[in-house]
């Protein structure tokens, strides 16, 4: 196919297919390319290990999808083509070496019985932090929320001080740049508790000790407990196909297995792109490049040297390694059956263990104790195993992309072609002292290493799953540099989407659908 289009969109993920369905919806005639032979990046299911055993690629959780500002203008649309969501009452536990567990559900009482079994002293802090959390919800979610913009900035500003004073304005200011240990150790009292809430931080690249981080363990804890979770019905693959579905029921265009080689410009304007296969296609408003921000220079040639650099230097973060299991049974947690009813299940023992695991990862190094997301989405939604069967989505955070040793003197590769099964052990001997018997339960796995996950999705590099750290350097005007929050670039017509655009990581398709209402208009 070769033709004419107002919108070509490079990449298949969830912010550029947001894009183009708004895009779509205003009237423009879109096309989307993607050299993945699937569409949707890291949200997508497929059958891994055995037949009928339905695994999440990367993203499970869908919350942030299901409570986007985008979904509440199009979610009856993408219901219409078969997205549909699994509502998860308990979102997330933690089980410890010593054999207890805490653990968030949506019923206070249960929260409180299983933190106050822990700490009645952190218990009591819990039930003052959701009981605030309604009036500071709008603020910190306006923020997030908010084009990366001085008079959108101003704006949020003003309204904040109006509605908390000099004070208080000046206290969220102070818990937005604090690291998640400086907080939680102002706030909870047992190890355990900082921990449970802890761990968050690590999806999205927050070690204990990162400044700017205590936002995410905070929202996650306090959402889990008011909202619970939401993954997909049958896989997370229900949002990027409904999706896709959409945009085609719109006259829009999706391709997969089709690669762009180089994006057209010319006298500074962006003209259209040319598809490995040759095809010229001809973009007449703008191209919109789904990438992560390294390859950008590579499809253009070039644009201006200070943006190339900025580019060329944007951080990601460390990787992740995914273990796919097919299971006979839900494991047997030592710390009981509580645990069998949670979606999420961390094994993050410590502030301090996360810290070094975080540090071994970055300085190239397997960790000796990888943080384990032991994810359960068969209590939910039994349609993803045949009867009675389980899977298990199991994420390891943190692993380098690259090798340069073993912190636990064991492996000797330095290649994830031979380093993969034995730190894959390595992790599953932590599950199975958790949970003995799981390995006894395993009917098939599946690793996905992060060079695999980068070989599936070019802006996963080096298994970064979040396509870039979100530290304060990087994050909010700076992501993915200053002057380009909303996604613009030194090319007329060319704009970038995606998770290393304000606002960043997450399935909440923000900067598609932010970029998508900029360039329409509305």
């Amino acid at each position: 196919m070769a033709g004419e289009f107002d919108a070509v969109l490079i990449g298949a993920g969830h912010n550029t297919l947001a894009a183009a369905l708004h895009l779509a919806a205003k009237g423009w005639r879109v096309a989307v390319f993607e050299q993945a032979a699937v569409a949707g990046g890291a949200v997508k299911t497929g059958e891994y290990t055995l037949p009928g055993f339905r695994h999440d690629w990367a993203a499970m959780n869908l919350s942030l999808f299901a409570g986007s500002p985008f979904f509440k203008v199009y979610g009856a649309e993408l219901t219409r083509h078969g997205c549909a969501f699994v509502p998860v009452n308990r979102p997330f536990a933690s089980s410890f070496s010593d054999g207890s567990w805490a653990g968030v559900s949506t019923d206070m009482t249960e929260t409180l019985a299983a933190i106050g079994a822990i700490s009645a002293q952190d218990a009591a802090t819990w039930e003052t932090l959701a009981a605030g959390f309604q009036a500071e919800a709008p603020h910190l979610f306006g923020l997030l929320g908010s084009e990366m913009k001085l008079r959108a900035l101003a704006s949020f500003l003003f309204r904040t001080l109006r509605a908390k004073g000099l004070g208080g304005t000046l206290d969220m200011g102070r818990f937005l740049v604090a690291s998640p240990r400086a907080w939680l150790e102002e706030t909870f009292a047992h190890p355990h508790i900082r921990a449970l809430l802890g761990a968050w931080g690590m999806h999205l690249d927050f070690a204990p000790d990162v400044a700017g981080g205590a936002i995410f363990p905070y929202l996650e804890g306090m959402a889990g407990q008011a909202f619970g979770m939401v993954i997909g019905q049958g896989g997370a693959d229900t949002v990027t196909r409904a999706l896709v579905a959409a945009i085609e029921a719109r006259g829009g265009v999706v391709e997969t297995s089709t690669p762009v080689a180089r994006i057209v410009h010319d006298r500074g304007r962006a003209s259209g792109v040319e598809l490995a296969d040759g095809r010229h296609i001809t973009a007449r408003r703008t191209v919109i490049a789904g990438v992560a921000p390294g390859a950008l220079p590579r499809l253009t040639g070039g644009t201006t040297p200070a943006f190339d650099r900025a580019m060329g230097g944007y951080r990601h973060a460390p990787g992740t390694m995914m273990i796919h299991l097919a299971m006979d049974a839900l494991p047997d947690w030592k710390a009981g059956p509580a645990l069998q009813r949670q979606a999420y299940v961390h094994i993050a023992p410590s502030l301090d263990q996360m810290a070094r695991t975080y540090q071994q990862a970055l300085a190239g190094l397997l960790p000796d104790e990888p943080i384990l997301v032991v994810g359960q989405p068969t209590v939910y939604d039994p349609s993803r195993a045949p009867d009675g069967k389980h899977v298990l989505w199991v994420q390891i955070r943190m692993a380098p992309g690259t090798i340069t040793g073993d912190a636990g003197g064991e492996i000797t590769a330095t290649d994830w072609a031979d380093a993969a099964t034995p730190f894959a052990e390595r992790a599953l001997a932590i599950l199975e002292a958790h949970a003995p018997g799981t390995r006894s339960r395993i009917l098939a796995r599946h690793i996905v290493t992060p060079l695999d996950l980068e070989a599936d999705n070019p802006n996963l590099v080096g298994g970064d799953q979040v396509c870039g750290s979100h530290h304060l350097s990087q994050h909010f005007l700076f992501r993915p540099a200053r002057g380009h929050a909303d996604g613009s670039t030194p090319i007329a017509n060319l704009h970038l989407t995606g998770a290393a655009v304000w606002p960043g990581g997450g399935t909440g398709a923000g900067s598609g659908f932010l970029l998508a209402r900029k360039l329409a208009g509305n």
